[in-house]
């Protein structure tokens, strides 16, 4: 498994051109936020995870199948990546983030740049619906 990329994999790469090619600018992989999200919009606070099917489980993928040999072994490891997983969403949630997930089988769809296009756009509704705290301190 120390062979397996933690970062710039094939994926990521596809969905990093289609934010660019949408005029987006963003961060990478970035240290100070928890599960170090693959790519952070920090103007929309944007965290966007790039996971891979086989190693996040992604439900009713055929992507996530499991080993046949050491069953066991391979059922405890994803168990713990989904738990990992949902615990930095969570804290991404209470700092004021909003985490995003892109499936590894979803960046290989035509419609990718649309889906990227509606979440940044979801975003900045949100953004625009609360209030500022510059606003709040006014009131």
């Amino acid at each position: 498994m120390a062979k397996v990329r933690g970062k710039n994999t094939k994926p990521e790469l596809v969905v990093r051109r289609a934010l660019h090619a949408l005029g987006l600018r963003f961060r990478l992989h970035r240290r100070d936020l928890p599960g170090r999200p693959d790519i952070v919009l920090p103007r929309h606070r944007l965290a966007i995870f790039v996971h891979g099917c086989f190693w996040h489980r992604h439900e009713g993928c055929r992507m996530a199948s499991t080993p046949k040999t050491r069953r066991d072994f391979w059922e405890a490891k994803f168990e713990a990546n989904v738990q990992r997983d949902r615990r930095n969403l969570e804290t991404l949630q209470e700092l004021g983030w909003r985490p995003e997930i892109v499936w590894e089988c979803e960046s290989r769809k035509a419609d990718l740049p649309d889906r990227l296009q509606a979440i940044v756009e979801n975003s900045s509704k949100r953004d625009q619906a609360a209030p500022s705290s510059s606003q709040e301190a006014a009131d």
